[in-house]
Protein backbone atom coordinates (compact mmCIF):
# COMPACT_ATOMS: atom_id res chain seq x y z
CA UNK A 1 0.00 0.00 0.00
CA UNK A 2 1.66 3.22 -0.80
CA UNK A 3 2.28 5.92 1.81
CA UNK A 4 0.37 9.07 1.85
CA UNK A 5 2.75 11.67 0.53
CA UNK A 6 3.20 14.71 3.41
CA UNK A 7 2.37 18.00 1.34
CA UNK A 8 5.85 19.97 1.94
CA UNK A 9 5.28 23.06 3.65
CA UNK A 10 4.91 26.50 2.80
CA UNK A 11 7.90 28.47 2.14
CA UNK A 12 8.07 31.49 4.81
CA UNK A 13 7.72 34.10 1.74
CA UNK A 14 4.67 32.15 0.23
CA UNK A 15 3.11 32.14 4.02
CA UNK A 16 3.24 35.39 4.13
CA UNK A 17 2.12 36.66 0.82
CA UNK A 18 -1.04 34.14 1.70
CA UNK A 19 -1.53 35.93 4.83
CA UNK A 20 -1.44 39.64 3.17
CA UNK A 21 -3.54 38.26 0.50
CA UNK A 22 -6.40 36.79 3.03
CA UNK A 23 -5.90 39.93 4.71
CA UNK A 24 -6.85 42.47 2.66
CA UNK A 25 -10.21 41.94 1.64
CA UNK A 26 -11.30 41.44 5.28
CA UNK A 27 -9.36 45.34 6.02
CA UNK A 28 -11.63 46.29 3.51
CA UNK A 29 -14.37 44.92 5.37
CA UNK A 30 -14.08 45.10 9.13
CA UNK A 31 -11.24 47.76 9.24
CA UNK A 32 -8.29 47.38 11.38
CA UNK A 33 -10.87 45.63 13.85
CA UNK A 34 -10.76 42.31 11.97
CA UNK A 35 -9.17 39.53 14.60
CA UNK A 36 -6.50 37.61 13.58
CA UNK A 37 -8.76 34.76 13.81
CA UNK A 38 -11.11 35.95 10.86
CA UNK A 39 -7.69 36.22 9.39
CA UNK A 40 -6.78 32.77 10.10
CA UNK A 41 -9.67 31.31 8.68
CA UNK A 42 -9.70 32.95 5.86
CA UNK A 43 -6.23 31.93 4.95
CA UNK A 44 -7.22 28.52 6.51
CA UNK A 45 -4.43 28.55 8.94
CA UNK A 46 -4.18 27.96 12.14
CA UNK A 47 -4.31 31.38 14.55
CA UNK A 48 -0.74 30.54 15.71
CA UNK A 49 1.00 30.25 12.37
CA UNK A 50 -0.16 34.31 11.97
CA UNK A 51 2.60 35.51 14.99
CA UNK A 52 5.56 32.30 13.03
CA UNK A 53 5.64 34.56 10.16
CA UNK A 54 4.56 37.93 11.74
CA UNK A 55 5.51 39.48 15.47
CA UNK A 56 1.88 40.73 16.12
CA UNK A 57 -1.15 41.96 14.52
CA UNK A 58 -0.57 45.82 13.70
CA UNK A 59 2.79 44.38 11.62
CA UNK A 60 0.17 42.05 9.26
CA UNK A 61 -2.00 44.70 9.18
CA UNK A 62 0.70 47.51 7.63
CA UNK A 63 2.23 44.86 5.40
CA UNK A 64 -1.46 44.63 4.09
CA UNK A 65 -1.96 47.80 4.12
CA UNK A 66 1.36 48.65 1.75
CA UNK A 67 0.09 45.74 -0.25
CA UNK A 68 -3.18 47.57 -1.21
CA UNK A 69 -1.64 50.70 -1.50
CA UNK A 70 1.30 49.65 -3.51
CA UNK A 71 1.64 51.80 -6.50
CA UNK A 72 3.62 49.28 -9.05
CA UNK A 73 0.20 48.67 -10.67
CA UNK A 74 -0.86 51.96 -10.56
CA UNK A 75 2.28 52.95 -12.62
CA UNK A 76 2.27 50.45 -14.88
CA UNK A 77 -0.88 50.95 -15.69
CA UNK A 78 -0.71 54.09 -16.49
CA UNK A 79 2.61 53.88 -18.53
CA UNK A 80 0.36 51.50 -20.68
CA UNK A 81 -1.42 54.32 -21.82
CA UNK A 82 1.43 55.69 -23.93
CA UNK A 83 1.66 59.77 -24.68
CA UNK A 84 0.17 58.73 -28.36
CA UNK A 85 -3.70 60.38 -27.85
CA UNK A 86 -4.55 63.35 -27.34
CA UNK A 87 -3.87 65.06 -23.90
CA UNK A 88 -7.64 64.97 -22.97
CA UNK A 89 -8.29 62.02 -24.14
CA UNK A 90 -4.57 60.24 -21.94
CA UNK A 91 -6.16 62.20 -19.00
CA UNK A 92 -9.51 60.48 -19.48
CA UNK A 93 -8.29 56.94 -19.90
CA UNK A 94 -5.66 57.67 -16.46
CA UNK A 95 -8.65 58.82 -14.37
CA UNK A 96 -10.68 56.21 -14.83
CA UNK A 97 -7.93 53.51 -14.11
CA UNK A 98 -7.01 55.46 -11.24
CA UNK A 99 -10.34 55.99 -9.55
CA UNK A 100 -11.12 52.18 -9.96
CA UNK A 101 -8.43 51.47 -7.59
CA UNK A 102 -9.29 54.10 -5.34
CA UNK A 103 -12.42 52.90 -5.01
CA UNK A 104 -11.41 49.63 -4.37
CA UNK A 105 -9.29 50.70 -1.46
CA UNK A 106 -11.68 53.56 0.05
CA UNK A 107 -12.62 51.50 3.57
CA UNK A 108 -9.01 51.18 3.90
CA UNK A 109 -8.77 54.93 3.57
CA UNK A 110 -8.77 55.41 7.16
CA UNK A 111 -6.65 52.67 9.17
CA UNK A 112 -3.41 53.58 7.57
CA UNK A 113 -3.96 56.34 10.32
CA UNK A 114 -4.34 54.36 13.05
CA UNK A 115 -0.87 52.32 11.87
CA UNK A 116 1.49 55.38 11.09
CA UNK A 117 1.28 56.86 14.34
CA UNK A 118 3.16 53.49 15.39
CA UNK A 119 5.66 53.16 12.49
CA UNK A 120 7.26 56.61 10.61
CA UNK A 121 8.67 54.51 8.43
CA UNK A 122 5.17 53.32 7.04
CA UNK A 123 3.57 56.25 6.27
CA UNK A 124 7.02 57.40 4.78
CA UNK A 125 6.61 54.62 2.40
CA UNK A 126 2.55 55.32 1.71
CA UNK A 127 3.41 58.85 0.84
CA UNK A 128 6.73 57.10 -1.65
CA UNK A 129 3.56 55.37 -3.13
CA UNK A 130 1.78 58.52 -3.93
CA UNK A 131 4.82 60.42 -5.26
CA UNK A 132 5.56 57.75 -7.66
CA UNK A 133 2.08 57.27 -8.98
CA UNK A 134 1.90 61.38 -9.34
CA UNK A 135 5.46 61.56 -11.89
CA UNK A 136 3.20 58.47 -13.54
CA UNK A 137 0.55 61.05 -13.94
CA UNK A 138 2.93 63.93 -14.84
CA UNK A 139 5.15 61.79 -18.02
CA UNK A 140 1.32 61.62 -19.41
CA UNK A 141 1.07 65.06 -19.56
CA UNK A 142 4.74 66.04 -19.97
CA UNK A 143 4.56 65.90 -24.19
CA UNK A 144 2.04 68.98 -23.22
CA UNK A 145 4.10 70.67 -21.23
CA UNK A 146 4.03 74.08 -23.39
CA UNK A 147 -0.09 73.98 -23.27
CA UNK A 148 0.14 73.91 -19.16
CA UNK A 149 -0.53 76.87 -16.80
CA UNK A 150 1.16 74.72 -14.47
CA UNK A 151 3.50 72.20 -14.23
CA UNK A 152 2.66 68.80 -15.42
CA UNK A 153 3.90 67.70 -11.34
CA UNK A 154 1.60 70.78 -10.16
CA UNK A 155 -1.31 68.98 -12.72
CA UNK A 156 -0.73 65.77 -11.66
CA UNK A 157 -1.16 66.67 -8.16
CA UNK A 158 -4.21 68.74 -8.86
CA UNK A 159 -5.71 65.69 -11.03
CA UNK A 160 -5.42 63.52 -7.37
CA UNK A 161 -6.60 65.55 -5.54
CA UNK A 162 -9.64 66.43 -7.67
CA UNK A 163 -10.10 62.17 -8.24
CA UNK A 164 -9.75 61.94 -4.44
CA UNK A 165 -12.55 64.22 -3.18
CA UNK A 166 -14.84 62.07 -5.70
CA UNK A 167 -13.88 58.99 -4.01
CA UNK A 168 -12.99 59.82 -0.17
CA UNK A 169 -16.00 61.93 1.76
CA UNK A 170 -13.69 62.65 4.16
CA UNK A 171 -12.18 65.45 1.82
CA UNK A 172 -15.94 66.59 0.65
CA UNK A 173 -16.41 69.87 3.16
CA UNK A 174 -17.94 72.02 0.37
CA UNK A 175 -20.22 69.90 -1.81
CA UNK A 176 -20.93 66.09 -2.81
CA UNK A 177 -18.72 64.87 -5.73
CA UNK A 178 -19.36 61.83 -5.55
CA UNK A 179 -21.19 61.95 -8.86
CA UNK A 180 -18.18 63.68 -11.17
CA UNK A 181 -17.75 61.54 -13.98
CA UNK A 182 -13.87 60.89 -15.32
CA UNK A 183 -14.24 63.74 -18.28
CA UNK A 184 -15.78 66.20 -15.99
CA UNK A 185 -12.96 65.77 -13.38
CA UNK A 186 -10.47 65.74 -16.63
CA UNK A 187 -12.40 68.97 -17.70
CA UNK A 188 -12.70 70.86 -14.28
CA UNK A 189 -8.91 70.23 -14.85
CA UNK A 190 -8.01 71.83 -17.79
CA UNK A 191 -11.12 73.57 -18.76
CA UNK A 192 -11.75 75.26 -14.71
CA UNK A 193 -15.59 75.07 -13.95
CA UNK A 194 -17.17 77.63 -16.06
CA UNK A 195 -20.28 76.10 -17.70
CA UNK A 196 -19.86 78.21 -21.30
CA UNK A 197 -16.85 80.23 -22.20
CA UNK A 198 -17.25 84.13 -21.40
CA UNK A 199 -16.19 87.39 -23.65
CA UNK A 200 -12.46 87.80 -23.26
CA UNK A 201 -11.54 90.37 -20.16
CA UNK A 202 -10.39 93.84 -21.21
CA UNK A 203 -6.80 93.83 -21.22
CA UNK A 204 -6.57 96.24 -18.57
CA UNK A 205 -8.48 93.75 -16.13
CA UNK A 206 -6.50 92.51 -12.88
CA UNK A 207 -8.13 89.30 -14.20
Amino acid sequence: MNKRRRVPAMAPEDRRAALIAATIPLLREHGAAVSTRQIAEAAGVAEGTIFGVFPDKASLLRAALMSAFDPRNAVEALREIGTQGGLRERLCEAVAKIRAGMRANANLFAVPRELMAEDAEFGQRMMAGRHQIMLALAALMEPDRDRLRRSPEAAAQLLLMLMAVSVHRVFDQGGDFADMEDEEIVSVLLDGLLVRPLPAPDRESPC
